[in-house]
């Protein structure tokens, strides 16, 4: 009787009904105008291009209905002109060219670049030629850009600010492993091969730092052992070409460095004499997890060396927040602490010597406000007149004036347009610049995600992030959840806090049925100390019980999100905690999507795993890294998992994404791949196809409809 009833129902309901949800190709040309090729042209009034003028007035560009204006400003007054751009530029006066992936010196007379492992000179006014260094070979090369993640032709190097010295290394390789890609063409196979150390080998790279006299051509070593490479600010020695925790004195007698260690727990403070390369250690700070010199999201190493007063600035956590300190630089004794308080110190901008003050951005001082925006303060040195100089509750981005007088200050947060403000140096402001306008945003139908604050898995720290719901949005519906990740432990899911009209894609997959969400979880940046080393040793913990814990929160306060349908999808390290989730949280997360994931940090470049997870050490069989792997728990998979990875990626090899293939295919696991024969780590072209098989992924298995046919995103 029950089959019998069954049956009626069934047959009753029409044959329309029967058939599994559609999303059609209209459906997905809708959500495509919120990614960021149609909405950013949709706001106007944003500047850019800042650029002091000799004649100390400010110049930018800035877009409005009709295209790009040239905006000039004169600072004492704040008065503005405003011109078209050109449509052709007027011709410049011609000037010598500088060879390709060089660094110019400060006065523009010379320009230093790498030729045969040796790093050579030109004069720019002659465009002659000629060797600074002859011994270099191959593996133990000058100026060398080598990280093994990263590398480029460019040199690696620090001019003096007189441009008479550089300041530069001898880039050890030697006995260092290769890593090794193969392109895919017809015929054969070309073989790209490349230094590329990993946390298991016994050598990685060194730096022999040297002292480089331009007009006489010799070449001064720093007497002392060759420093591991590292630097207190990334997995890098350099920024660009910039060569990292390395500050000229003026006269350029001498220049300060910081020597890291290998697993980055110790830095220390030397100063050499440029003349004789007699090396002198004033101070070492050590630390149980890992020291850098600031928010390596930031990107600012926050050290100074003061000759003029025999001091050093230096920036610690060792009290559990990034604060400024002063040492002595002839004793390398501490003298005081500037600032101190719960909150970070994130870029130390400008140093005025004279007056003894300090400007730097900060973030988490302000009660009641996102502890992730930036403020502009000053400081005196003594620590006294603490002084907030960007008042509005948002996220501040500041260029300073040449003379010192005057900075731009461009605010925002993730849900309002930035304002751009011209302040004076007490923070007074002279004028308004640009205010963005998102009238033609919101017109298309635009709107802001929606800021979220939650309980992290301890139920104590409050953890930040954004929510994405469709602008559709029906409360007696539900929605299934995907979560947008990049766990750190630099850098974060949410990413910036300035105001985008698109961040990634998280807005248009919400318009095909999802509610998305970026969460801050533990064990990344900004916050105290501790609240960074949460998972300090541990890195398949991925802030995944941060995640889960996040999202059952907001499933409780949003009744129409669907909680018992959770996904999640992230690049790079966000592919590494895309796979460990589906394995390590199988019953919780149904669909994941992992694209360039570094599996198993044992394959991935030796100074991410050094610093966060420590040296690798082994117990027989059996290593310290072996745990986090994920190829060792891919047999926990039940639900549906897409892989996908670069074949030619350099930074993030695909060997990482093949062991956990192996792993599947043996534990006998169904499972999805797409594999770009070309790509890259970022997939370059292939990018917008990414995108696309990722939202069929999501609509097909977790919203449970039919996507349309091999739509193809950016097609016009």
């Amino acid at each position: 009787m029950r089959l019998l009833l069954a049956i009626a129902v069934l047959l009753s309901v029409p044959l329309a009904a029967q058939q599994p949800l559609r999303l059609t190709a209209a459906d997905y040309a809708r959500a495509e105008r919120f990614l960021a090729p149609a909405a950013t042209p949709l706001m106007t009034g944003v500047a850019t291009g800042m650029t002091w003028l000799p004649d100390g007035r400010l110049q930018y560009r800035t877009t409005t209905a009709e295209g790009l204006r040239v905006v000039i400003v004169d600072p004492a007054t704040g008065a503005r002109t405003v011109e078209p751009v050109p449509a052709t530029a007027p011709a410049a006066a011609p000037r010598p060219a500088a060879p390709p992936n060089s660094v110019t010196s400060p006065d523009g007379r010379y320009a230093a670049f790498i030729r045969d492992f040796n790093l050579w000179a030109r004069t720019l006014a002659t465009g002659q030629d000629r060797p600074l260094t002859t011994d270099g070979i191959k593996d133990f090369g000058y100026a060398t850009n080598n990280a093994g993640w990263v590398k480029d032709d460019s040199p690696v190097l620090l001019w003096s600010p007189d441009s008479k010295k550089i300041a530069t290394s001898q880039h050890d390789g030697r006995g260092v492993s290769e890593m090794y890609l193969v392109s895919t063409n017809v015929g054969a196979p070309r073989l790209e091969a490349w230094k590329y150390p990993l946390p298991e080998d016994r050598e990685i790279f060194r730096i022999h730092r040297v002292i480089i006299d331009v007009e006489t051509a010799k070449v001064t070593r720093l007497l002392m052992p060759a420093d591991q490479h590292r630097s207190t600010i990334n997995d890098h020695i350099a920024d660009g070409t910039t060569f990292l925790d390395v500050e000229w004195y003026p006269d350029a007698s001498r220049v300060a460095f910081v020597s890291s260690a290998r697993d980055h727990k110790e830095a220390i403070f030397r100063v050499a004499d440029t003349t004789s390369g007699e090396v002198r250690t004033l101070f070492e700070e050590r630390a149980l997890t890992q020291f850098q010199s600031g928010l390596a999201a930031v990107g600012s190493v926050n050290w100074r060396v003061l000759p003029s007063s025999r001091e050093v600035l230096w920036w610690s956590q060792r009290d559990n927040w990034g604060h400024l300190y002063i040492y002595d630089l002839e004793s390398g004794a501490l003298k005081s602490q500037v600032t101190r308080g719960e909150w970070n110190v994130a870029s130390l901008l400008k140093v005025d010597e004279k007056t003894r003050t300090l400007y730097f951005t900060a973030v988490g001082r302000e009660a009641g406000r996102d502890p992730y925006f930036q403020h502009l303060y000053r400081i005196q040195m003594d620590g006294t007149g603490l002084t907030l100089l960007t008042p509005e509750d948002a996220n501040h981005i500041v260029v300073f004036s040449p003379d010192g007088r005057h900075f731009v200050d461009t605010y925002s947060t993730p849900v309002t347009p930035p304002v751009t403000v011209l302040r004076r140096i007490t923070g007074e402001q002279v004028a308004v610049l640009e205010r963005a306008d998102i009238s033609r945003l919101t017109a298309a139908g635009w709107k802001p995600p929606t800021p979220i604050v939650v309980k992290a898995r301890d139920g104590k720290a409050d953890l930040y992030g954004l929510m994405f719901t469709p602008t559709t949005l029906d409360t007696t519906k539900k929605y299934p959840i995907v979560n947008y990740i990049y766990p750190g432990p630099w850098g974060s899911s949410v990413g910036s806090r300035n105001f985008t009209p698109a961040r990634s894609d998280h807005q248009a997959l919400a318009e095909l049925g999802f509610v998305v969400v970026a969460i801050d979880g533990m064990g990344t940046e900004w916050r105290s100390k501790a609240f960074a080393d949460a998972y300090y040793g541990n890195m398949g913990d991925n802030t995944l019980p941060d995640q889960i814990t996040g999202m059952r929160e907001l499933a409780t306060r949003y009744p129409y999100i669907d909680i018992d349908r959770a996904g999640i999808w992230g690049h790079s390290g966000g592919g590494f905690a895309t796979a460990s989730a589906m394995f390590r949280h199988p019953d919780f997360f149904k669909v994941g999507v992992s694209q360039a994931g570094n599996h198993d940090n044992r394959n991935y470049e030796d100074d991410w795993g050094e610093r966060f997870q420590g040296l690798l050490t082994k117990d027989g069989a059996r290593d310290s890294y072996e745990s986090q792997a994920n190829q060792l728990v891919a047999a926990n998979l039940k639900g549906k998992l897409l892989l996908a990875h670069g074949a030619m990626d350099n930074n993030v090899p695909i060997y990482n994404t093949y062991l956990v293939v192996d792993a599947l295919i043996k534990a006998n696991k169904d499972f999805d791949l797409i594999v770009y024969p070309h790509q890259r780590h970022g997939f370059g072209v292939d990018n917008n196809y990414m995108m696309r098989r990722r939202w069929d992924y999501f609509v097909k298995h977790l919203l449970g409809a039919e996507p349309p046919q091999e739509y193809q995103i950016g097609r016009r």
